[in-house]
């Protein structure tokens, strides 16, 4: 299991092996065990199971530990999400669980429902016949859970929370299991085991007397044995001596409502003022970074030291279990420790070093994500940011897979960075972290990810009364308005962007509009408006010197021919922008270049040519490691391969195409994969299958108000029925060239003399 969630048997989180080993909760395992009834699809005795306990009780080693051992029980998968009910930061909300499910179980980021019942609802449909185990860790609220519950008896929910949770039981019919303290000769092993090796034998008296100082609370044990093992030559009676002086201090400040949680914060700072003053202050200041997980170099930038010293101040933390581990050079925060570093932080850290810290560790993500972009997107124009501060150390990258693996790791920390800047009221900086990031984003990522923080920019911008940082935010969100199929929004961002490049003087950014605004038209087939933005937007890029643009626009403008049928405008426009984009190298413009020399080729009959134009196009793809780019570029290759009767391997290509763009969310070329998949199936005479493929496309791009497409999508669907069905042929066929009407190019023209004469054939 992952922290995002994971299907299709991911592994399990691994515990530590002292709490696999030693902490054996043998009763409560087999609490969990009697679920599990007969072999197989029988239906289990309860769905959801509540393992509510203190915090430090080992909730989540325990279900953890149990999934692991059952896996095989729940042949279909796991999903874990941890909930962060009671971290400092920001909860997951149910909305965020469903969507790291939905993602996980196979749907697009953009075909994620926005609201929470429809996506629920999605959710429980794509379980029903699935058996699943859902661990739901450290949740704080039913409200948390609920949304979250399959609904079918074949899956099981573990929880782990706490709070008793009781709605649950009332209304969902959970099952708890409540975890008390560690039996004392169990918490006696675990501190045994801990410190074995590194301590001669401790007198069973006085450990039980340390483990009852730690409320015999698995978390504070192991933390507490941790510093027993460090100091081997200490006697055992000091170092309690040590914790108790501390637990008096906790109990002067505490009310002594919650007896175990001032044991857990005890044993923390006892922990904590043990370490050396530099481990102690990297400690407390972990809790200004913008989430619980993070790497070297961002720890080593709150610091402000080098990344050789934060990375032996981390093994220090590590070594005392006041940090964990997850990858080379990765690590985070148990939730109550990072609110015991958040704590410490406000209390120990003077303002000024607390702020002079978090611009260290923000600037540091916008200067690395500035370098991710020189990879990601080296066409793309770069801020011109202010010289970091003093102790911050940008990172490089040594080749565009390095930058693309970053990206992925620090996408979320990138988001909340945003937040972050946000809530510390500095404008700048939360303007510019969301307009670097989105040119440094890894090629996968969900643009609506993206869209909440742009917006937070934005506003930031012009609380700064800076137009060029407005236009920038207006022209990125335009961009992934329309990645994720709002094209309305995104033409209203187009042109805000138009407006301030105008206002300001600034040509090329008009250009870039102008580019855009095309597009848009282009998506929405108002071929002639796009074509007229496309040269308009040419004709600026050429005076402003702009050859890669320009030749980008080119690309636009050869698309935007050839889609109306005028075949030998696109070939004369496709030379040019070929040679245009070799000449810059810009394999990504190549690429897209060649999908149309393809489709180009493919229309005139040369195949040969087609074939091998889109193989080397999806190949740049790959290289490229661009999921988007290969998805749609896929369709080309499928086409000239169907062209060619290829069959099998066009279904492959579309098929493969059709699983991409339902993991990116791009509903909308999905369905031109269906249609697709449609084509080939009727030419193999299985037209049944053709129309089912050809009936969802239809129904897609209805939704989607995709008029064109839905036109093809019911022609194909005609096609399909007219040997068992001809009047539902001539009624599908009928819809399209009403569809149809309004079309006044080439391509649409020759479309409806199409239907009109196998109308009158059919007739």
């Amino acid at each position: 299991m992952s922290e995002s969630g994971g299907f299709a048997n991911p592994t399990p989180r691994q515990l530590p092996a002292n709490v696999r080993d030693f902490v054996n909760r043998t009763d409560e395992l087999d609490q969990l065990n009697a679920v599990l009834t007969g072999e197989g699809d029988d239906p289990l005795v309860v769905s959801v199971y509540v393992i509510a306990g203190t915090a430090g009780a080992g909730k989540t080693s325990l279900a953890l530990r149990w999934a692991h051992h059952v896996r095989d029980r729940f042949p279909d998968g796991q999903l874990y999400v941890n909930l962060r009910g009671y971290d400092p930061g920001q909860p997951v909300t149910a909305q965020d669980a469903l969507h790291r499910f939905l993602i996980s179980l196979g749907v697009g980021p953009q075909s994620v429902p926005q609201d929470l019942d429809t996506a629920a609802a999605l959710y429980r449909s794509l379980l029903a016949d699935r058996r699943v185990l859902v661990v739901l860790d450290n949740a704080a609220t039913v409200g948390q859970v609920r949304p979250l519950l399959p609904g079918s008896a074949r899956s099981l929910v573990v929880v782990t929370s706490r709070s008793r949770l009781s709605g649950l039981a009332v209304r969902d019919g959970a099952r708890r299991i409540t975890l008390g303290t560690l039996p004392e000769r169990e918490a006696i092993a675990l501190l045994r085991a801990v410190t074995a090796g590194y301590r001669p034998q401790d007198d069973e008296q006085q450990l039980a007397e340390l483990a009852q100082l730690c409320a015999r609370l698995p978390l504070a044990l192991r933390i507490a044995a941790e510093r027993a093992a460090s100091h081997p030559h200490m006697r055992l009676h000091e170092l309690t001596a040590d914790l108790r002086d501390e637990s008096s201090l906790w109990d002067a400040l505490s009310t002594g409502d919650d007896e175990e949680a001032e044991a857990v914060r005890t044993v923390f700072a006892w922990s904590y003022r043990a370490l050396p003053d530099q481990a102690a202050r990297l400690f407390r200041l972990l809790g200004l970074h913008p989430g619980p997980e993070f790497g070297l170099d961002a720890a080593a930038a709150l610091a402000g030291t080098t990344t050789p010293r934060a990375r032996h101040l981390l093994d220090s933390l590590v070594g005392a279990h006041l940090l964990e581990q997850t990858a080379p050079d990765r690590y985070q925060f148990h939730d109550l420790l990072r609110a015991y570093a958040v704590d410490q932080v406000q209390h120990e850290e003077p303002p000024e070093e607390r702020s002079a810290a978090l611009r260290r560790v923000l600037e540091w993500y916008l200067h690395a994500a500035d370098a991710a972009q020189s990879w990601i997107s080296p066409g793309e124009d770069r801020l011109d940011l202010a010289t970091p501060p003093e102790g911050v150390r940008p990172l490089s990258f040594p080749d565009y897979d390095a930058a693309v693996d970053w990206a992925e790791y620090e996408h979320t920390n990138l988001l909340q960075a945003v937040r972050t800047a946000a809530a510390a009221g500095d404008d700048r900086l939360t303007w510019q972290l969301p307009a670097v990031l989105w040119h440094a984003q890894f090629p996968s990522a969900a643009g609506a990810d993206w869209l909440a923080v742009g917006h937070i920019g934005l506003a930031a911008a012009g609380r700064s009364g800076d137009r060029a940082a407005e236009g920038r935010l207006f022209t990125e969100l335009g961009m992934t308005h329309s990645r994720v199929n709002q094209l309305a929004e995104s033409l209203e961002c187009h042109r805000s962007a138009l407006e301030i490049w105008g206002e300001l003087g600034d040509r090329l950014n008009e250009a870039h509009s102008l580019n855009l605004i095309g597009l848009n038209h282009l998506h929405r087939r108002h071929l002639d408006t796009a074509a007229h933005h496309f040269v308009q937007a040419i004709s600026v890029f050429q005076e402003q010197g702009s050859d890669r643009w320009a030749a980008t626009a080119l690309s636009n403008l050869a698309t935007t021919h050839y889609r109306a049928g005028r075949l030998s405008e696109a070939s004369a426009v496709i030379e040019q922008a070929l040679a245009a984009h070799r000449a810059l190298n810009n394999q990504r413009g190549e690429g897209n270049v060649l999908r149309l020399l393809s489709s180009l080729r493919r229309e005139q009959g040369d195949i040969e040519e087609a074939l091998a134009s889109a193989q080397a196009s999806v190949d740049i793809a790959l290289g490229l490691r661009n999921l988007r780019l290969e998805a749609y570029w896929l369709l080309t290759l499928g086409d000239a391969q169907q062209a060619g009767g290829q069959f099998a391997d066009a279904l492959t290509s579309y098929q493969r195409s059709a699983a991409l763009q339902r993991r990116l969310g791009d509903r909308s070329k999905q369905a031109w994969a269906w249609h697709r998949v449609g084509e080939v199936y009727r030419r193999l005479d299985r037209h049944t299958e053709a129309a089912d493929f050809h009936r969802q496309a239809a129904v897609t791009h209805r939704d989607l108000g995709d008029i064109w497409h839905e036109a093809l999508a019911l022609d194909g669907l005609g096609a399909a029925l007219l040997d068992e069905t001809p009047e539902a042929a001539r009624q599908h066929w009928t819809e399209a060239l009403r569809l149809l009407a309004d079309y006044d190019d080439p391509r649409a023209a020759a479309t409806r003399n199409s239907l009109e004469h196998r109308l009158a054939e059919a007739g």
